[in-house]
């Protein structure tokens, strides 16, 4: 069983709409089902926390991995972010940027992306079972199969690392694709109309001067788009 599905919640197909997370503005674009979100959650790489910290509304970039419908953050044991959100409730964010629309007008330029907003508590792993679990999902969120090829983390380290469970509690999907959206009066101007895409393209591995003679790795062999697709799942631009 992939690690992603153990917190599965069969009887709950959406996430929302909540009250933080309806989207309200273009409501034809939101989903709310738990598929779609986590197909996301899962192609994305960085996510954003926003916390409140001392009294200043910040927001953090982490890498994160998903584990059903909670999320595991992980940083620095003085880390205040991860502090602040102990035992609370909060936002996480995660998007993907798909394409530049490019309109002839440039009040109809856009870009084309998938996004999620997640709401939901954050709590201290202290368990040292489920720290070592919560830090693999992180690492094969990264890369599949990178966990079971890498040193996992001595007893030090897991001292020295915070981490936090992140329960989705409420999550909307936002999405925007297609091409330009011009005014009709706009439709003879000689301007160039029209999608850019931005793929992710993994190039290729460099190794550090200890593993130029050591053979690539099944992992990095493999590595693209098809080794993050979207598992059964247990979340915005405008």
């Amino acid at each position: 069983m992939d690690p992603r599905d153990q917190l599965e919640a069969p009887d709950r197909a959406a996430l929302g709409p909540g009250p933080h997370t309806k989207v309200r503005r273009l409501p034809e674009r939101a989903r709310y089902d738990r598929g779609a979100i986590a197909a996301v959650l899962d192609e994305g790489l960085i996510c954003h926390l926003a916390v409140d910290v001392n009294g200043l509304a910040i927001a953090m970039p982490m890498t994160y991995g998903r584990v059903g419908e909670a999320l595991y953050l992980h940083g620095a044991v003085a880390n205040a972010a991860l502090r602040a959100i102990d035992g609370q409730r909060c936002a996480v964010t995660v998007t993907l940027l798909d394409a530049l629309v490019l309109a002839k007008s440039t009040f109809h330029h856009s870009i084309n992306y998938r996004s999620v907003v997640a709401i939901g508590r954050a709590r201290s792993v202290v368990d040292p079972e489920e720290k070592r679990t919560g830090l693999a999902a992180i690492v094969e969120h990264i890369i599949a199969t990178r966990a079971t090829e890498a040193r996992p983390p001595n007893d030090r380290e897991l001292r020295a690392t915070r981490l936090v469970r992140f329960d989705i509690e409420e999550a909307s999907l936002k999405t925007r694709s297609g091409g330009p959206n011009d005014d009709a009066e706009d439709a003879e101007l000689a301007v160039w109309a029209g999608e850019l895409p931005l793929p992710v393209v993994p190039q290729a591995p460099r190794p550090s001067k200890e593993s130029e003679r050591l053979p690539i790795p099944p992992s990095l062999v493999r590595y693209g788009k098809s080794h993050r697709e979207p598992q059964p799942a247990g979340t915005s631009a405008s």
